[in-house]
């Protein structure tokens, strides 16, 4: 069960905007709990679908955890998962190839994952064949300014996409982006940041197939205890911010999504 599954999310104001981005438009935000991936997945299809029957249609942000689960992306390389079906069925961890971009990565309570479903052609000015980098920039963005409250300095790595952190003399990653976008430029799947997972799971992944590279958590690097309740205004604002939008909050009942509670 999540520990977050009851959390109330309150009305966050805009934010001031980013110059490259077109006018205001109003995302729905969907706090799911603790979902199950194929659940969360099937949802993502169906907010993709309306969105690109009516384009014109709002946009979406689904926020969850999802129960331990590991995902590899379409151009993903299987040996990056370390366990046999056995250990994973004897561990209780799920797997899915999901088509999304980027390799393996993990999912568990206390990461906290989300998935917008936007269309990008209302989102930004100029639509180009370099929409997915700017993109995933915004989605760093967002977890770079939703970690600095907490005195975390989130940064990009040069070589590699996501959220990396200083941690000595190394950089450790506490975020990954992974995304879809259609030919009609309307986005799934999206960013996992890990504020309290189970470590331990990611023992079981060569995470995102970046070998020698360290994953850290929130939860690692603060010296007190962290809570995905003190964790989600900041992300939700952080993406009102970023992407020039409204936010209107919902819990999963109202939508048809049903969490663990």
């Amino acid at each position: 069960m999540s520990a977050a599954a009851n959390i109330t999310l309150p009305k966050l104001d805009t934010l001031p905007a980013c110059g490259y981005h077109l006018p205001i438009m109003t995302v729905e935000v969907t706090w799911a709990g603790c979902l199950d991936y194929a659940l969360a997945w099937e949802k993502q299809k169906t907010l993709v679908a309306a969105l690109s029957q009516c384009p014109e249609r709002e946009g979406d942000l689904l926020l969850l955890e999802h129960p331990p689960t590991y995902t590899l992306g379409r151009n993903g390389h299987r040996e990056n998962l370390l366990l046999d079906e056995t250990a994973l069925q004897e561990q209780g961890i799920a797997f899915y190839h999901v088509d999304r971009g980027g390799d393996i990565t993990y999912h568990g309570p206390g990461q906290l994952v989300g998935y917008p479903i936007l269309n990008l052609k209302r989102i930004y000015t100029t639509y180009s064949l370099g929409l997915v980098r700017r993109y995933v920039h915004d989605l760093e963005e967002l977890i770079i300014r939703a970690i600095a409250p907490f005195g975390l300095m989130g940064q990009r790595h040069e070589a590699f996409r996501g959220v990396w952190i200083e941690t000595g003399a190394d950089l450790a990653k506490i975020a990954a982006v992974g995304v879809r976008i259609s030919s009609g430029g309307i986005t799934s799947h999206g960013f996992a940041l890990n504020v309290a997972p189970n470590m331990r799971h990611f023992t079981g992944i060569i995470p995102c197939g970046l070998e020698g590279h360290a994953v850290t958590s929130m939860a690692e690097l603060l010296p007190h205890p962290i809570t995905m309740a003190e964790v989600l205004p900041h992300v939700i604002s952080a993406f009102s911010n970023v992407f020039n939008c409204e936010t209107e909050v919902r819990q999963a009942e109202f939508v048809g999504i049903q969490g663990n509670s």
